[in-house]
């Protein structure tokens, strides 16, 4: 009986490396426009931010610099700059990450699916780069009913403007 367990085991834990492995696979042949060598992001990113952008990290809650972030603004990845989200859609989820109920627009990230630790979830990337963002999940709130649960460290909080349409006054022309 024991061997039988021990046997059971070993196949659920290959099976799970197996399907693990072809999620990264995936991953290394989705293209995004933005494309540098895991050197080039190790010298770009502190060792935080490339364990979660790179390495798909997560950080503890309650301890990144916007999971209690109020101010209005605009989240872009702290890997390559692209807008992602909106304070005007941060909701308070009570998780101890920020959360949005949306990203900035449509195209702003990327979906795909996270089978790691036994559990099927949906994994946001940066559409741009790649990044690793978070998961989102279909628990928030109205409009939506999506919570895309963030790490602070793969954002940048920029303060000012909540939309990611260019400020034509400021490039000195008019609206």
């Amino acid at each position: 009986m024991k061997k039988l367990f021990f046997a059971l085991c070993c196949l659920a834990t290959l099976g799970a490396c197996a399907q693990k492995g072809t999620d990264k696979k995936a991953m290394k042949h989705e293209h995004f426009p933005v494309e540098k060598t895991e050197a080039e992001w190790q010298k770009e990113l502190s060792p935080e931010e490339y364990h979660v952008l790179r390495e798909k990290g997560t950080e503890r809650a309650f301890t990144g610099k916007d999971w209690d972030n109020h101010n209005k603004g605009i989240y872009k990845c702290a890997a390559c700059g692209e807008p992602l989200f909106s304070s005007d859609t941060k909701f308070e989820s009570g998780t101890g990450w920020p959360s949005f109920y949306k990203p900035i627009t449509k195209d702003a990230v990327a979906e795909e699916t996270d089978n790691a630790f036994g559990m099927r979830r949906t994994e946001v990337l940066c559409s741009k780069c790649g990044g690793h963002l978070g998961h989102v999940f279909d628990d928030g709130p109205k409009p939506t009913g999506l919570r895309y649960c963030m790490n602070s460290v793969s954002m940048d909080f920029v303060p000012g403007k909540t939309s990611a349409e260019p400020d034509h006054k400021a490039e000195g022309g008019s609206k």
